[in-house]
């Protein structure tokens, strides 16, 4: 079942659950957001806190560190951007009436979901509000964003993608792809059954891939709001996915995480193993790493799709997991940060097998289908 990762160390600084984790882009400072109302900064370097991020009135919900602010939202109906150096809280954003569980940071502009059932769209320097995304039936629950295309011979809908295109999903069972430029709807995406739980933008392939409690994900045309495909084989919800070039990853609540050919919609691989919902994922190097509800990670070689290393320590369900250089970052429900040796993870040799009437990772990684690291800032 694979070998035991050693914990390097662990930070228990909060005191309350971690909820989530963000790597800055640089790589050199990580954040993270807690039910005891803090956020902290922590140097990859050493695994120390750097600063003690204090303002928030209730919980805080998410996250996002760029590289000279950090961004967090919270359920005192605010969004906060603070300073990474001196910790200090720069600028307050107010408009939301209930709790604001997902925002992003793209092109100087500020993305926000809420309970409120609007998305919002805020300009970085001076706090103000440019949009007010109005049409979900429920709460927005995640967020991404497309910057502008070029569409030739359409004018008018080059000139309404000037600001690029944001996606929300909701609760609703819908996603909504609006006009940043003029807030406009501009599709909205029906098929579900249950809330969407994630989504991921394939934005040169102007798709979207969204994940479901109704234990689907499908695909998406953001330009015409046409179903491309639906991906059936989990038995659970959809809880988080990451996209890789063209191979999707997703977590589910049946206790596994699969790949997926993504523009085909074809099951290469399931990653099996866990004793309980797979809450978060990430690709690294030819490794996914998982997190579990069962308080353990673990990592699978994606080729083969063998377990490789499990993680135990945690108390309780891993909610975010982060990879820099050698070192595995998760936080949990129980409070902590932990930081895991991942030295020795190689991909083992293929192993001859007889013709599938699916194709395995291997085979796809000989016929050249790469994989390159990416990491996803949520």
């Amino acid at each position: 079942m694979g070998g035991g990762g050693s914990s390097l160390r662990v930070c228990t600084d909060h005191r309350g659950g971690i909820n989530w984790l963000s790597l800055s882009p640089d790589g050199q400072r990580l954040l993270t957001r807690s039910e005891d109302g803090t956020a902290r900064l922590w140097s990859t370097a050493d695994g120390r806190c750097c600063a003690l991020l204090q303002g928030h009135e209730s919980y805080v919900t998410f996250c996002q560190l760029e590289e000279e602010a950090a961004f967090t939202c919270s359920a005192d109906c605010t969004i906060r951007r603070w300073d990474v150096l001196t910790g200090q809280c720069l600028q307050v954003y107010r408009g939301h009436t209930s709790i604001v569980n997902r925002i992003l940071v793209a092109n100087n502009q500020l993305f926000s979901g809420s309970y409120d059932r609007t998305a919002r769209v805020w300009t970085v320097d001076d706090g103000q509000a440019s949009r007010e995304l109005r049409g979900h039936r429920n709460c927005v629950l995640t967020l991404a964003h497309s910057s502008p295309w070029e569409v030739p011979g359409t004018p008018h809908l080059e000139e309404a993608m000037a600001g690029g295109l944001l996606v929300t999903g909701s609760t609703d069972g819908t996603a909504k792809v609006w006009q940043v430029a003029s807030g406009c709807c501009h599709q909205t995406l029906r098929g579900h059954t249950g809330a969407v739980l994630c989504l991921v933008l394939d934005a040169p392939g102007r798709t979207a891939f969204t994940g479901s409690t109704d234990a689907t994900i499908r695909a998406w045309d953001i330009l015409s709001g046409g179903q491309l495909r639906v991906f059936r084989e989990h038995q659970g919800s959809v809880i988080c996915l990451e996209l890789v070039d063209r191979l999707l990853y997703s977590g589910s609540a049946d206790r596994t995480a699969k790949c997926w050919l993504a523009h085909e919609g074809e099951h290469v691989c399931t990653f099996p193993a866990h004793r309980h919902s797979v809450s978060t994922l990430k690709y690294h190097a030819g490794t996914l790493f998982t997190g579990s509800g069962d308080a353990c990670a673990r990592a699978f070689d994606v080729q083969s799709g063998a377990l490789q290393r499990v993680f135990r320590g945690h108390s309780f369900v891993i909610n975010c997991l982060q990879v820099h250089g050698q070192v595995l970052y998760t936080v949990s429900h129980d409070g902590t940060l932990r930081l895991w040796d991942i030295r020795g993870l190689r991909a083992p040799p293929p192993t001859p097998r007889r013709p599938a009437a699916k194709r395995s990772l291997s085979r796809l990684f000989s016929n050249k289908v790469a994989c390159r690291t990416h990491l996803q800032a949520a």
